[in-house]
This record gives structure tokens, sequence and C-alpha cells, in this order.
């Protein structure tokens, strides 16, 4: 009787070694994410995108992840704005449904996002970098991210248990931080989630030590309405504060520092956060371009075509630190073998306007602003060098992760699941339109309240606190100069789309 007694006992021992083996190599076999997001990285700053700065201002490493997979050609924000549009990327539902507005908020962490939702399904979780939402992270096993904007030198870094200042360059300590944790992951023996999310490229857009003389050889072309006199637009696009010509700055902006600037806030806030061989080494490149530009003496169009200029430098250097980033971490991915098994994610929280309109930053609705650059790679599921031409949108991917990894879908989201687009094929029931809702007014930069729809070719833009209506046709107006709202040829379409502006709120349930 003991002999069959131990030999029952042998048996469910082998049955639950066995069981567990099965658990850990099912686990193994969940791909891992590895979701790169940055700050404003317009969609015309990629390469992979044959925007007009493509042959001046490369983006190798970011490229590598289209030619590995698929570019999305129409993919857009719900809410162009940093903290909102990261609420929504967590939580797969739009501004009003997550409570996330305006930057002012305070992000709900007690409220269902996919981190969570992964973490409980086995997925080790992990959040680098700017975090930008005030509470503090949850459904994250491990999180190291910066205050507020954060800094692009010496950064502070908080922990879970301690807030600590770093010295560097944030972009490659961000780096540094994520290969060191996805190092930590070797043994572990579950799926990764791993939100890298850069500061760059941000205003005020400092480069890097590695960048400094970068591009200061370089002009760059205008794009051919920077000098928008917003002849058909509403009062809104008159009114905003957010030109080159007008609201970027000589100190802030453009790092126009004089020694006796020192003492200043704007100082203090930027080059007041270097070490003496950091400061060294950026005035050997910045005070001859201040003498240069003090003894120009400036003024007009000409001051507007410097301070352009001026600009993209200065952004485009600090995007190919997070074009190194990215092919560090992809070169890791590859060396040990992680590539194969790993759906690699590289969007923005929003676009950004590089001069188009004679603007920077985002917020409206017009196109540079509201789409963002997606690009996805993940071997024998995407096929490397394909595109997309399908509406998506940050709304998407919480869905998405779900769908990906088997894990439970709680019915709350509002987005779709990309996968049937990733693999290539045309789903019939795919969106054929987008709602956007921007609510940060008063605000930075002046932007109006509006809300809008987009097919894919007519947008309808409604600036409802003034009651403006804006109506653009994308197909022969790609840069939405001219307002055909009232035009009676566009009155049955202007129609349409009003009528699907109220079908989306009502999709959508918003009051």
């Amino acid at each position: 009787m003991k002999y069959f007694n131990r030999l029952a006992i042998l048996s469910i021992l082998i049955c639950f070694e066995f069981s567990c083996a099965e658990k850990v190599e099912e686990e193994s076999q969940k791909p891992n994410i590895l979701f790169v997001f940055v700050d404003d990285h317009a969609f015309q700053a990629i390469s992979a995108y044959e925007s007009r700065l493509k042959d001046l201002a490369p983006t190798p490493n970011i490229d590598r992840i289209a030619q590995n997979g698929m570019r999305f050609n129409r993919a857009y924000v719900t809410n162009s704005i940093c903290a909102p549009s990261r609420a929504t990327v967590l939580t797969g539902l739009h501004s009003h449904a997550n409570g996330h507005l305006t930057n002012n908020d305070t992000f709900d962490g007690s409220q269902t996002t996919f981190p969570k939702l992964l973490q409980a399904n086995g997925y080790q979780t992990a959040l680098i970098g700017k975090w930008h939402l005030k509470s503090v992270p949850t459904g994250f096993d491990y999180w190291d991210i910066l205050p507020g904007q954060g800094h692009y030198y010496n950064p502070d870094f908080i922990t879970a248990t301690d807030t600590i200042q770093q010295t560097g360059y944030v972009s490659e300590i961000i780096t540094d931080k994520s290969l060191e944790w996805l190092k930590s992951q070797e043994e572990s023996g579950k799926p990764f989630m791993l939100m890298m999310q850069h500061k760059a490229p941000h205003r005020e857009w400092e480069k890097g030590p590695n960048q400094l003389a970068l591009y200061e050889d370089v002009t760059f072309p205008e794009p051919d309405n920077l000098f928008d006199d917003y002849a058909t637009r509403t009062s809104p696009a008159r009114d905003q504060d957010m030109t080159i010509d007008k609201t970027m700055e000589l100190k802030y902006d453009l790092k126009m520092w004089a020694p006796e600037d020192s003492s200043n806030n704007t100082y203090k806030r930027t080059a007041g956060r270097m070490n003496a061989e950091q400061k060294k080494a950026w005035d050997a490149i910045y005070d001859p371009i201040r003498l240069e530009f003090e003894k120009a003496d400036l003024s007009g169009e000409d001051l507007v075509r410097w301070k352009y200029q001026r600009y993209m430098r200065d952004y485009l250097a600090v995007i190919r630190a997070v074009d190194e980033s990215v092919g560090a971490v992809l070169d890791f991915l590859e060396e040990n073998g992680l590539d194969e098994n790993t759906l690699v994610v590289y969007t923005s929280d929003q676009g950004f306007y590089l001069g188009e309109h004679g603007w920077f930053d985002k917020r409206f609705m017009y196109e540079e602003s509201f789409r963002t650059p997606l690009l996805m790679s993940w071997p024998g599921v995407i096929p490397a060098g394909s595109t997309s031409d399908a509406l998506v949108s940050n709304l998407d991917f919480a869905q998405t992760f779900l769908d990906i990894t088997e894990t439970a879908d709680p019915g709350t989201m509002q987005g779709m699941s990309l996968l049937p687009i990733m693999k290539g094929e045309q789903p019939e029931n795919w969106r054929k339109s987008l709602y956007y809702a921007y609510y940060e007014y008063p605000g930075a930069h002046s932007v109006k309240k509006h809300e809008g729809a987009f097919d894919g070719r007519f947008k309808i833009i409604h600036f409802y606190e003034s009651d403006e209506w804006e109506f653009y046709d994308l197909q022969n107006d790609p840069k939405e100069m001219n307002n055909v709202y009232s035009a009676p040829e566009m009155q049955n379409q202007v129609s349409r789309m009003q009528d699907e502006l109220k079908r989306l709120k009502g999709e959508y349930k918003v009051e």
C-alpha cells in the first residue's frame, strides 16, 4: 500500500513538473513588446516617410523598423497634446472617457490600463523615461521616470524609492537604463513589455554632447507655407501663439545665451543644468553663432528664416540622439536573439509643426500635429517593408497589445486591434473615420478648443466656443491652405461630415 502511495505521489510530482515546464514554455512564446515613445517627433522628420528633410537629416535606425516591418501612413492622435495622448495610449480611451483632457490634469492610476492587464497575464512590465502624468505609475513592475518635462542635461530621475540626479544627456541615460532593464530580464523566463519613453525632441531642443556640431553646415529647405497669412481660415488660426516669428524665443528656444544671462530663469533651467565640461563644449559651438547673429542684426522675414534654420538644426540634432538610441536597443534585441519574438513600436505622442503655417508646437487638428509617425516590426507576423494606409489611432495601442498577447479583454476600450492590419489584411469592418477633440484653452499657445472628424480625405473642424467651422479636401489641398466650408460645391460633403462628426460623438459617448 505504501508503495502505491509513493508511486501516486511521484506521478503527481512528475505531472506538476511537466505542467510547470509547459507553462514556462507557453509564457516564453508570448511576444515581447518594446514600445518606443517619443515626444513631439514630426513624421516629416523621419526619413522613412520620404519628407523634404530625408536626405539632409536621415534617421537610419528608426527606418530599420520600417524596413523590417510596416510604415503606417495614416496614423493619428485623438488629442494632440502630451499628457492626454499618454493617457489614451495607456487606457485605450478618448480623453473625455479617461478623464485626462489637458496637461493640467492628474492621471487616475486606478483605472484599467493595458500594462496592468499584461502584468496580470504574466508579463514583466517597465516604464523608463518621460511619464508626464503627475500621478505615481501603476501597472509596472519597474519604473524610473523624469519629473514633469525633465531636463536634457544632468536630469533627475524618480524611482519608487528615490529621486536621483544623473550626470549625462537624457536620451543616452534613458537608453542605458532601458538596456540595463532588458538585460535583467534574461533569466526571468517571462515575456516583457518595456515602454522606453524619450523626452526628446520636446521643446527646447538642446543638442547632446555628441551632436553639438551636427547640421551646422546644413541649410534646410523651408516649407512653402512658412509665411502663411491664414487668409481663408477662421480666427483661431490667426489668434494662436505658436509662430516662429513672434512666439519662438531667442534665448529659451534658440539658446542665444550671453554671459550676462547666467542669473536669469531661462539660463538656469537650460544651461544652468550643465557641468563645466558640458558648458565648455556647448559654448564652443554656440558662442560664435550668437556673436554672428548679433552682428547681423536681422529683422522681418530674414529673422524668421534665420530662426527657422536654427530651429531645424537643433530639433533634428536632438532626433539624431534618439535615432542612435533606437539603434542601440535594436542591436541588443538582435544580438540576444530577442528580435524574432518582439513587437517593436516606434511612435510619438503627437505630430509637430516644422515651420508649416509658420508654426512650431502641436494642438491643432491640422495634419502636421494630428498625424503622428508609427512604425512597427515583428518578424513572421508583419511583412518586411510593408505599408498601410488604414486610418489608425493612438486609441488602438492598448487593444492591439491585449490581442497579440492573448490577454483578457475588459470590453471597455474604444480602440481597435491593429493585428489584422499588421498582417497585411484589410478588414471589411475597419473604421472609415476618426474623431478628434482638443480641450486646453485657455492655455499655452492659445489654441482654441475644437473637435472634428476626418475620413481620410475630408476633414471638418468645429471651434465650438466661437461656433466657427473649417472644412478641407486633403486630396486637392493636402497642406490645408483653403478652408472651403462655405464653398457651394462642397455643401453636400460638409453636411455629410457634420453628420459623421455627430455619429462619432454618439459612438464614443461624447457629451
